[in-house]
């Protein structure tokens, strides 16, 4: 693990020699320094300024040490404030710790105690940072299901009934139907919702990487293992891990996986010591597991292990009512996130959205909302849908007219072809595994498909 050498200290404490030597040790080691003689001047500081650690000094004229630190913790409980002292008690340092003290320091102080002291803290503080990052960009957006029609009404009943417990979860349905939403109801509910929700995508992990991602590997286990790293296992560890797309995962895999699941140990990737986990695992696949197992491609008893509470997450065409409040809810969150005016929308663009069948589920609603948005004025209106657009699965006029323009029954045929390959490619963001299953078609053939009709990834 890399040393961190960057930040901004700030050091509070009534000697000028403690806070001299303090800022030519760390400024030394690549840290900017701020200082104050006073916890009330060290308050401003910090009003004025972004400020990575405090070193605080306990006896300090007018306000204390520990007094600061309560003021301190109050506006931010994830700053990590090293509090020092020449002759503090062990009450102080016991209250110190009470209070969100990240540690306590004796003087005279010792440079690589600070150093080490002062690093971990930092370490701390980015990483709390960068969860808190992670939850509020999930917080902005969609994080609960919404819907009102029966099946959605459904779901959610089995969700609350399911998420107190300790029971595995196998949510099935097609692509872009939420799943991954199902997984975070889940986990919201559940008593491990103040722990880590880790998520791994088995289909776009490397087959030979996805054991190294889940179990982690010790230094020198291969070539590219410079260090020790933990999986996602146990990342997770006393929270949920969802394995999204857990058909695709490699039957060597899924063998350790099963390993976990029975014994609740695993072993990092060229280690021998077993390694104990708490997780709970909810799995989500839009392929026909049970086929699977018949064709000898998915483990029947892993299958079974993960199966204890099958959910299904219906596709959009089975709750088209919901379609006016997805829209909606898409209007505002993707107004919100480009940073313009939230618009309306006529009602005959909601009654044409709600009559198409969207192959692609609520992935390709949001995508369509979000292109409305951006290239519509104001208010959103019928003009605004594009041109190959049109509730069902019938073309519009005039691209029924291009289409009937073709001289023959191949040219027809391979046009309207390329036509609903391109459609269903966006929807799915052109990810080819993804849109082959949407398709029933082998990735392999439809490659070869894409080739003859002369499709390309656009640049």
């Amino acid at each position: 693990m890399s040393e961190i050498s960057d930040g901004t200290i700030l050091v509070i404490d009534d000697e000028k020699n403690i806070r001299r030597t303090l800022r030519m040790v760390l400024e030394g080691e690549g840290f900017d320094v701020l200082d104050a003689d006073t916890a009330e001047k060290g308050l401003v500081v910090l009003d004025r300024h972004r400020v990575d650690a405090v070193m605080l000094d306990v006896c300090l004229p007018g306000m204390d040490g520990l007094t600061a630190l309560k003021s301190i913790m109050a506006d931010d409980r994830d700053l990590p404030v090293v509090m020092i002292s020449g002759h503090a008690s062990l009450s102080d340092a016991v209250e110190a710790t009470r209070s969100g003290a990240f540690d306590f320091l004796e003087k005279p102080l010792n440079r690589e105690r600070v150093l080490l002291t002062l690093r971990n803290g930092l370490r701390r503080y980015r990483d709390a940072r960068e969860l808190r990052a992670l939850r509020e960009q999930a917080e902005s957006r969609q994080t609960h299901l919404l819907g009102d029609t029966p099946v959605m009404e459904k779901l959610r009943g089995q969700i609350a009934k399911v998420a107190p417990t300790r029971g595995r979860v196998l949510v099935t349905g097609e692509s872009g139907t939420g799943k991954e939403l199902v997984a975070r109801e889940i986990h919201e509910r559940s008593d491990r919702a103040e722990r880590p929700f880790i998520k791994v995508n088995c289909a776009a992990i490397p087959a030979d990487l996805i054991e190294s991602t889940l179990f982690g590997h010790e230094k020198g286990a291969f070539t590219s293992a410079v260090g020790r790293r933990r999986g996602q296992f146990e990342q997770a560890d006393g929270g949920t891990l969802f394995l999204d797309e857990i058909g695709d995962m490699s039957l060597s895999a899924q063998a350790k996986v099963l390993r976990v699941l029975q014994t609740g140990e695993l072993t990092r990737v060229g280690g021998e010591q077993p390694i104990s986990v708490d997780v709970r695992v909810v799995a989500a696949t839009n392929k026909d597991l049970q086929q699977a197992v018949r064709d000898g491609e998915f483990r029947e008893d892993l299958y079974f292990r993960l199966n204890v509470v099958p959910l299904v997450s219906p596709p959009l065409r089975a709750r088209k009512a919901d379609i006016p409040l997805l829209v909606r809810h898409f209007l505002s969150q993707v107004c919100t996130e480009n940073g313009f005016r939230e618009k309306g929308v006529e009602p005959a663009v909601l009654e044409r959205l709600a009559r198409h069948d969207w192959p692609g589920n609520v992935r390709e609603l949001r995508n369509a909302v979000e292109r409305l948005v951006i290239l519509s004025g104001d208010r959103i209106t019928v003009d605004d849908l594009p041109a190959d657009f049109e509730g069902g699965a019938s073309w519009l006029p005039d691209e029924a007219a291009d289409l009937f323009a073709e001289g023959t029954l191949k040219a027809f045929r391979e046009a309207a072809e390329r036509r609903f390959l391109l459609a269903r490619l966006e929807a799915n963001e052109w990810n080819i595994s993804r849109s082959a299953d949407t398709l029933g078609l082998e990735r392999t053939n439809l490659h070869k498909k894409l080739k003859s009709l002369g499709i390309e990834r656009p640049s």
